[in-house]
């Protein structure tokens, strides 16, 4: 069984020879840790699929460290692109471009002619990518379909022994993954809501920007990560309460006190001081931060069988934990 080792945030170059012998090695971002592999080499990249346990027909982001390494991959970028990577990166916002033929093996892109690229705002993994002189590949770090990793524990629960190391620099502080903007076309369309929000860029490139929300088919190829398939899953049934159902969710928490665990802001929470609870702070930002986090934390706890999770206005940041939660939820909201 593979040995997986915790590197520090200044062992990036140790962490770095591990990804050019084709290890997978996970690594932190601001939003959530993700799975690294070098993206030139088609048969590490192979070994991500099968340490997550991912479908082979949902794409990969492409993870860089540089404005001239996504320039080796695609032929050209247009003004918009160029004016959202000046203001977004590093961060939280992945984009979709048009690629050079054969640049990417059909492994990181799912077999489409384009890719999705990222330059995360995390100073140990750009160091990484640097000292690796390509781009790693990035889906999140945990068992495909569960909630993403918000620390390197959460790595190293699921994924022991399947990854040569992990990068450890303390907990993300987004929580959600980055959002996907579709630039390869000519409307800009958001394939996965994250913290860069619709209205941010539209400032930035001066005209409207289109969301996705049509359901991927069976048989079609997702252009983004989070389009397809079940996400963000704890072995629970989460069930999302809106705010006026609080009083009688409660309730019944309190009739099955063992089996049920709640995951809200401050003020629900100070009502049910007998459950299992989870802290998702104080505003919708915190929540975002805190939501796998919590997943977590009752997924460790057998005992659990629902989790009543807050839902926040879909607006901002609340659109992105939405997303998630819903996902998480199969859109179950509580209704009893």
């Amino acid at each position: 069984m593979l040995i997986t080792k915790i590197y520090k945030p200044s062992e990036f170059n140790e962490a770095a020879k591990e990804l050019r012998l084709g290890e997978l090695v996970a690594f932190p971002t601001e939003t959530v840790y993700g799975l690294g592999a070098d993206a030139t080499n088609e048969q590490a990249v192979k070994r991500v699929y099968l340490a997550k346990g991912r479908p082979s027909d949902n794409p990969l982001i492409v993870t860089v460290s540089s404005l001239e390494m996504v320039k080796r991959f695609v032929p050209s970028l247009s003004k918009e692109v160029e004016k959202i990577i000046e203001k977004f990166w590093p961060g939280s916002l992945t984009i979709v471009l048009k690629i050079k033929d054969g640049s990417l093996s059909k492994t990181v892109t799912g077999g489409l002619r384009t890719a999705a690229f990222r330059m995360p705002k995390n100073e140990t993994t750009l160091n990484l990518i640097t000292a690796l002189g390509n781009p790693i590949v990035g889906p999140s770090a945990n068992s495909s379909g569960k909630p993403s990793p918000t620390t390197a524990q959460h790595v190293y629960h699921d994924l022991e022994g399947r990854i040569a190391g992990i990068l450890d620099d303390g907990p993300t502080d987004v929580g959600v993954e980055s959002t996907i903007i579709d630039m390869s076309t000519e409307i800009p369309t958001i394939l996965r809501p994250g913290a860069v929000t619709a209205e941010e860029i539209e400032k930035v490139i001066g005209k409207e920007v289109y969301s996705d929300k049509h359901k991927v088919k069976e048989n079609e190829i997702p252009k983004a990560p989070g389009m397809k398939y079940k996400h963000y899953a704890p072995s629970a049934q989460v069930l999302i309460v809106n705010k006026d159902n609080w009083n009688s969710a409660l309730q019944w928490a309190n009739e099955n006190k063992n089996q049920v665990g709640i995951l809200a802001d401050d003020e629900v929470l100070s009502k049910a001081l007998e459950n299992k609870t989870y802290s998702l702070g104080e505003n919708v930002e915190s929540a975002a931060k805190n939501l796998f986090a919590g997943l977590r934390y009752f997924d460790d706890d057998n005992q659990i069988k629902y989790i009543l999770a807050e839902a926040f206005p879909e607006e901002g940041v609340g659109l992105a934990y939405m997303n998630r939660l819903k996902k998480s939820a199969g859109n179950q909201f509580y209704n009893k």
